[in-house]
């Protein structure tokens, strides 16, 4: 007789049964009545154990509707040609990877000015309150959330690329019309980190509770000083980063 926890019995036999495939993405789980007598456990119980599987973000649960089976179709991001400009790129380069990789973009946009944080200032090497101007970007693949995108500018480099300021969208991307300016971006330190999003993310990008935001974390380089730094915020259930660096021959000899 096992000595788990009845509610936590319940949360195991059904993520079995999710990973095996016996409910697929998208599916409805049995109502908690049904489980409940399947399992010869009370409601409160079969409630506990959805809840495990629901703070592992395997499940959500929507009022009235039940517990279903979340998807989890990952798009992949090529980070290290992410802005390349040897790539061919038609407009940015969010726009063409989604594009690429036959799914469809859609973003929401504003500029406003700021003053920079101390993250953010430490990494522009400008004074903390020092004005910036932030291009802010929500952005969607095939209607589903997919990452926040906040890059701030120093004042200095506004004053050379006055269009980082107006309201719309840059049509061939900022990296573009830096480098067509004469400002070319030489070099890009990333972070990269993991946590629980706070509520305005949760919010922006729809995700429940179990489900991590990743943060990436890109200041480009000019060749003597920081031009911008970009935090993108995306959901860690639906995103993939990968990293291409040195000579991947092998790679492309192995697949023959």
């Amino acid at each position: 007789m096992s000595k788990q926890p009845k509610y936590q019995q319940v949360a195991d036999a059904l993520r079995r049964e999710i990973d095996n495939g016996t409910y697929g993405p998208g599916s409805r789980l049995p109502s908690e009545a049904e489980l409940a007598t399947r399992f010869d456990a009370s409601r409160n119980t079969v409630r506990s154990g959805l809840g495990v599987l629901v703070g592992q973000g395997l499940i959500a649960s929507s009022q009235g509707l039940g517990y279903e089976v979340r998807k989890h179709e990952v798009f992949k991001l090529n980070a290290s040609r992410f802005e390349n400009l040897d790539f061919p790129q038609n407009g940015d380069a969010y726009s063409t990877d989604v594009t690429n990789a036959g799914r469809r973009p859609h973003q929401t946009f504003r500029v406003e000015m700021t003053t920079a944080s101390d993250f953010v200032a430490e990494r522009l090497k400008v004074d903390p309150g020092t004005r910036a101007v932030l291009r802010f970007c929500h952005r969607f693949v095939d209607d589903v959330p997919w990452s926040t995108q906040a890059t701030y500018y120093p004042d200095w480099l506004v004053q050379a690329a006055p269009r980082l300021a107006e309201p719309g969208d840059i049509d061939e991307g900022t990296t573009r019309y830096l480098a067509g300016l004469g400002i070319e971006q030489i070099g890009y330190a990333d972070e990269i980190a993991t946590r629980m999003p706070t509520p305005e993310e949760a919010r922006l990008l729809e995700v429940g509770p179990g489900i991590p935001v990743l943060l990436w974390t890109r200041t480009g380089y000019t060749a003597d000083r920081p031009a911008r730094t970009t935090i993108t915020t995306f959901r860690g259930d639906l995103n993939r980063m990968n990293y291409e660096i040195g000579d991947l021959s092998a790679r492309e000899n192995e697949a023959k």
